[in-house]
Parts: C-alpha cells; sequence; structure tokens
C-alpha cells in the first residue's frame, strides 16, 4: 500500500498521477506493462526480492537511531590518521548540511560550477602553500589511496635506462600508516613492483630502486630530519614520497623545502568527522616535473571571451574518456564536499589559528610525556608533534593499561605487549590530559597526582627538531584572512553557492555517479555524535550499531546481486571497478592461471572501465558497440574465441548512461 509519507514518494517521485500520465505518453497501461515490454524475459526476476517493506522517513529515523545508540563514544586517542576534530558550525550548516553543496554534481561543466570550483581552488592553495609544493591536486579519494597513486605515478616516471634496466624496487618506511601500505601492496602486485618495507637508516638504496616512501612524523609519532637521506635517495635517481600531516606543517619545516618529489596525506582533522573512517578527502602535491602524470584534477584560473576571470578544471590528467586504457589513473572523481570543507577549514582558522592548535596540541603532548614518566611509563620519541610512544614499566603490560583505559571509556593505539601510543588532537584539554595521566597511574599502582598550570610556566618549549622548525610563511593569499567572522564567512559560501547548478535550484541532466540523489533523511544522521565520534578502529563492541547497519546492508545487497558476499570497502565506481578486477585477477593467480589477463570491454563503456582494468594488470581488448551504444554480440564472440587461451574477463557497464555515437 502507497501511504502519503512513503519514502519513494516522497523523495524520488513522480506521484502516481504523474507516473499514469508518462505512461500514457509510452503507450503501456502499467509500469509492469513497461518492464515486460523493456527488460528481456531470460533477465528478469522470477519472484520479487526477499527485502523488506520500505519505512517512512519517520521510521527510518526512528531506526537509524536506534542503530546508532548501540555505539559507544569513548575518547580516542589511536591517532593513524584519525583524529577527533572541530566541524565549525558555520561550514557545517552551511556546507555539509546544504543541499546546495552537496547535490550538485561532478564539475564537468564549468559553466555552471564556478562556486565548488573555486572553493577546490582555495583548497589546492592551502595544500600547496602547506606542503611547499608548487603543484596540488582537486583531492584525492584518501590518503591510503594517495600513497598508492604516487608509486605508480613514480614507477611511470622512471627513465628510460631504469625501464630498460627493468627498476622495480620500491622502499617503504615501516613507519607509513599500515592503511596506506596494504593499498600500495595491492597497487604494486599487477605491475611487478617490488615493495620493500624497512628502516630508513637501514636500507642501503642502489640503483634497484626507483622510488621511496617516509612518513613524516611517523607511525609512532616520531619526528625525524631525512634531508640528508632524500639527497642521498636522488642522487641515485629515486624519487621520494612523503606521507605527512597538515596541521603538524604548521610547525614543521614542510616536505616541498627538504626535497620531497610528491607529498600525501589526509585531511581529515580539518574539520571531517571521523564517521568509523567515512571518507575524508586525501591530498596530493607535487613537483611540476610530474604535471602529465597525476592522477586526479587541477584546478586552474583563466580569463574568458569576454576578459573576465574565470575557473576552470584546467587539467584532467587521466582523461579517461580518451586515453581510456592508456589513461594514467582510474581517478575520476574524488572526495569534492570534504576537501571543500578542509579548504573552508583552513580559510576559517587562518595561518594563525591552525598554528596555535599545532602549538596547544604539541605543548599538552609534552606535559603528558613529562608526567607520565612519573609513573613509570617510557616515551621514546626524542621528538614528536602530536603522538607519544610509551613502553609499559616492568612487569606490565598494554593489556594491564587497556583494562583500565576502557573502564575509563578511553581508547588508546596498543603495538604489542608493552608498547603502545597515544595521539592527541585539537578537541583535547588539560582535563584530558590528566585523564588519560590518571589511567597511567592506576595501572602503575600509583597515587594519582593531577598535572596543574599555575600560569607562571611561561612560553613553553615545543618537542620539535630545532633545526625542523617552520620558518616559512604559509597560506599568505589574502582568502584565508578575510573571512574570519561568522556573517563574512557564510555570505562567502552563498556567494559562491548560488555560482553553482544544484539540485535544490533545478534539474541536473547528467550521470547518477553523484551525492546529489541523497535525500535529506540520509543526510542527517551523519552530523549525529553517534555517527561522527567513532574511530574506524575503535574496538568491535563499540561500533555494534554501525556493525548491525553495514550487515544488514550486505546482507540486502547479496540478494539483490545474488553473488555471495559483498565488500563495502571501494568509496568510488572506479575504485569499484579495480576491486572487481583485482578479485577476479587473484582468482585466476590461485588457479595457476596468471597468464589469463585478457579483459573484453565494449567501445561504449565509460571510460574508467578500460583504466581500472588496466591498472589491475590486464590488457584491454575493445569489443565494437552498434550504433545504439549496444554490445556487438558477434563480434563479442569472435573475440572471446580468439583470445580464449589467456582471457581473463568481460567488463561490462550495465548503468551505462550515454550513447557513443
Amino acid at each position: 500500500m502507497i501511504i502519503k509519507d512513503d519514502f519513494v514518494c516522497r523523495h524520488n517521485g513522480p506521484a502516481v498521477s504523474e507516473q499514469q500520465k508518462m505512461l500514457d505518453v509510452i503507450g503501456v497501461k502499467s509500469m509492469d506493462e513497461l518492464i515486460e515490454k523493456t527488460v528481456p524475459a531470460a533477465i528478469r526476476l522470477p519472484k520479487p526480492l526477499d527485502l523488506p517493506e520500505g519505512m517512512t522517513e519517520g521510521e527510518y529515523l526512528n531506526h537509524i537511531h536506534s542503530l546508532m545508540a548501540k555505539n559507544k563514544i569513548y575518547r580516542s586517542y589511536i591517532g593513524m590518521g584519525h583524529y577527533n576534530t572541530y566541524t565549525p558550525a558555520v561550514i557545517l550548516r552551511n556546507i555539509f548540511e546544504n543541499p546546495g553543496w552537496y547535490t550538485s554534481y561532478t564539475p564537468y561543466q564549468a559553466e555552471i560550477s564556478q562556486g565548488r570550483i573555486e572553493a577546490l581552488l582555495n583548497y589546492q592553495t592551502m595544500i600547496s602553500s602547506l606542503t611547499a609544493m608548487p603543484l596540488a591536486n582537486a583531492s584525492m579519494l584518501d590518503d591510503a589511496t594517495a600513497a598508492g597513486e604516487m608509486m605508480l605515478m613514480f614507477f611511470r616516471s622512471r627513465s628510460r635506462e631504469q625501464q630498460k634496466n627493468n627498476v622495480v624496487k620500491y622502499f617503504v618506511a615501516e613507519g607509513v600508516f599500515p592503511h596506506s601500505i596494504g593499498v600500495m601492496k595491492t597497487n604494486a602486485a599487477p605491475h611487478g613492483i617490488e615493495l620493500v618495507i624497512g628502516k630508513p637508516d637501514q636500507v642501503e638504496l642502489d640503483e634497484t630502486f626507483f622510488g621511496a616512501m617516509i612518513q613524516y612524523p611517523n607511525y609512532w609519532g616520531g619526528i625525524h630530519n631525512f634531508s640528508a637521506w632524500v639527497e642521498k635517495a636522488h642522487a641515485k635517481n629515486i624519487f621520494v614520497g612523503v606521507a605527512t600531516d597538515l596541521l603538524a606543517l604548521t610547525l614543521l619545516t614542510p616536505p616541498g623545502e627538504w626535497g620531497a618529489d610528491c607529498v600525501v596525506g589526509s585531511t581529515q582533522r580539518f574539520g571531517i568527522p571521523m564517521g568509523y573512517g567515512s571518507p575524508a578527502a586525501g591530498f596530493y602535491a607535487c613537483r611540476e616535473e610530474f604535471l602529465r602524470q597525476m592522477p586526479g584534477r587541477i584546478i586552474g584560473v583563466t580569463v574568458d571571451a569576454q576578459g573576465n576571470r574565470a575557473v576552470r578544471m584546467a587539467l584532467q590528467t587521466r582523461e579517461q574518456h580518451i586515453k581510456r586504457e592508456r589513461a594514467t589513473s582510474n581517478i575520476c572523481t574524488a572526495s569534492a564536499l570534504t576537501a571543500i570543507m578542509a579548504g573552508f577549514y583552513g580559510m576559517w582558522h587562518g595561518a594563525d589559528g591552525l598554528k596555535n592548535k599545532a602549538v596547544k596540541i604539541n605543548v599538552l603532548a609534552g606535559v603528558l610525556a613529562a608526567e607520565a614518566a612519573k609513573y613509570g611509563f617510557k616515551q621514546y620519541n626524542e621528538h614528536y608533534f602530536d603522538t607519544l610512544c610509551f613502553e609499559t614499566p616492568e612487569g606490565l603490560t598494554c593489556e594491564d593499561v587497556k583494562k583500565v583505559a576502557l573502564s575509563k571509556e578511553i581508547n588508546l593505539c596498543y603495538h604489542c605487549e608493552r608498547c603502545f601510543t597515544v595521539s592527541l588532537d585539537e578537541t583535547v584539554v588539560l582535563k584530558d590530559v590528566n585523564d588519560i595521566l590518571e589511567v597511567l597511574a592506576i595501572t602503575a599502582g600509583k597515587n594519582f597526582t593531577p598535572y596543574v598550570c599555575d600560569g607562571k610556566c611561561g612560553i613553553p618549549d615545543l618537542h620539535i627538531p630545532a633545526e625542523l622548525t617552520r620558518k616559512s610563511p604559509f597560506m599568505q593569499h589574502k582568502i584565508f584572512s578575510q573571512y574570519h567572522s561568522e556573517t563574512e564567512m557564510m555570505r562567502y559560501m552563498k556567494m559562491l553557492e548560488v555560482k553553482d547548478l544544484s539540485l535544490n535550484r533545478a534539474m541536473i541532466p547528467l550521470g547518477s555517479c553523484t551525492m546529489k540523489l541523497n535525500a535529506a533523511a540520509e543526510m542527517l544522521p551523519l552530523s549525529w555524535a553517534e555517527v561522527c565520534n567513532i574511530h574506524p578502529y575503535a574496538p568491535a563492541d563499540q561500533a555494534e550499531g554501525f556493525k548491525e547497519m553495514l550487515d544488514e546492508v550486505c546482507n540486502w545487497l547479496c540478494k539483490i546481486t545474488g553473488f555471495a558476499a559483498i565488500s563495502l570497502q571501494p568509496n568510488s565506481g572506479a575504485a569499484g571497478e579495480y576491486a572487481g578486477m583485482t578479485v577476479i585477477r587473484n582468482y585466476h593467480l590461485s588457479r595457476g592461471e596468471g597468464h589469463r589477463n585478457i579483459c573484453l570491454i565494449p567501445s561504449s563503456a565509460h571510460g574508467t572501465n578500460p583504466a581500472s582494468s588496466a591498472k589491475a594488470g590486464n590488457k584491454i581488448v575493445v569489443v565494437k558497440a552498434t550504433e545504439h551504444g549496444e554490445v556487438d554480440i558477434d563480434d563479442l564472440r569472435a573475440k572471446a574465441e580468439q583470445y580464449k587461451d589467456n582471457l581473463s574477463c568481460l567488463m561490462i557497464h550495465l548503468s551505462f548512461h550515454a550513447r557513443r555515437v
């Protein structure tokens, strides 16, 4: 029964009366008849899907509230690239919760996307300035994807001599975040790249390496001077990439000033909620020599025919619609909304505001390190920004610390039997530090004495190397200093918003790979504390609501698709394509048929299809399409027969929304 508040009628439409008018124009009597005449019987489901009845918006919101209430919001100091943060209210209300920003389509058409493109230009300017790199793109899907793409960019950029000599080694410092190493391993395998993971001060970089990656500060929070190390690598014609922390770079000498070829990382701590690992834009900055190999998009400034300033997508290096399997990357879109939020976060606080946050974090970390020593906890990082690496006193283990910490609803990061780290963030105040110290005191069986600042401490020293203290200014463009009142910022946001065509003002007759069809009821929970404030590496029992929701979605998707299992990890269509191609490749390898690497793809397929397949190590064979954009079955049959001995897969884009003419 369709009722007035049914979600489908409220959100998608059209109304029942409008549907009948459309059916009359088409010349059929019902939706069932329309489906019968358009969908071949051989591929129609024999019976309705075994799915629950739909909900009204009120029922859904009550349901999702009850689910998310099962999550436990503990104070998390786990770090590893994910931190608590404050989303400024002016950004939360006017960007994140505003359909004028979240329903816009990917800005292929600059003339109807001037607002978002200018916001992304501001973001690029911020990234370039903080990293001291001359070139930054308009964001990546996340920091791990950025790390993987950086490795592939270096691989493509090898000298002719290196290619001739099959130079395939890529060094990765063990201090790089594990999720980034995981993505690099997946990306490396199809291309024959050999990852060498170890300690930077122990590796012997020679002519067998084409690139290297380090983290600054590293996984355990340590800060090291890599300038001489990078110089030695460059002398061997080895590219060097750096993963870093944007907030730390307000205090530290940026990688661009000590020789980095490419700098990547996450913008999450710039006002983007953790959301149990929900999307946060990755940043990507490099030297201009890599301009044509750089993944993603670059926003540039130009002048139109009338002499007016305009912004546009100046370069889309992947050019999948032209290069296809020869594209430099399968990265098509990116986390544009969160990149825009991070850019506004930088504008809202400005250079001084960001630096003040960094100083506060570093000072409190120093207090924690000094006071923890009184309870027998040794801190290993000589220099650090926000993360401390502790060893438990003799006779105690991390399990002892963990038991007390969980009783106080505190999460720390445990690495081995006696080693754990604590990562502070912008939300931390002295009381939080004392609460952590109390956990350590109780674990050690000692009396706890809160640390008190009597106001006579003077200006505390920072805990970073003197030779790595940032001396260069950053974010000097006027855009980062003129919108520090809510009224000014709100007006600027609105001025940009009205330069865009979004669903709140007009229909967007373009593809579906965007957030534009998300209903307000679906977006609303994203701002709830029990959704925002869960760390992705939090213990499983603290995320029971998320687990139940995700399990339920996986169950439905299995029924809809007919598959045995579903992965929710890919955070874009292109990433999903790549994941599928990788699964197929690994399946063939498991059967001893690694030679199967031919992928048949129709010429009418979306450009990311061949790009994703090629990235997974396949050779693309194009299948002809008819004049109506359909697969030429005769050509498909002939190509399958021709390549049968090495055939890996057929890639069909069933929802392709454009006809190739």
